[in-house]
């Protein structure tokens, strides 16, 4: 059995200021540590221009959940 997956994206540019966007690798860290904390199983890497956090799509609300508390989106 398959499981479908979700990918967000997060523009760097876009990260609020209390992060550091020089460190994008530090902030994907971050966002996998404060998703596992929520209980959401996800892999976090930083791209040239983005983050992008793939995860179950069976966990996606409660994704979103965390990062608004993150203030992310």
């Amino acid at each position: 059995m398959t499981m479908a997956t979700t990918t967000i994206r997060i523009d760097i540019a876009t990260l609020p200021d209390h992060l550091d966007r020089s460190r994008p690798n530090v902030v994907a860290e971050m966002i996998e540590a404060g998703l596992r904390e929520g209980g959401i199983t996800a892999d976090c890497s930083d791209l040239f221009s983005h983050i992008k956090i793939d995860l179950p799509t069976t966990q996606l609300a409660a994704a979103s959940a965390v990062l608004v508390d993150l203030q992310l989106i």
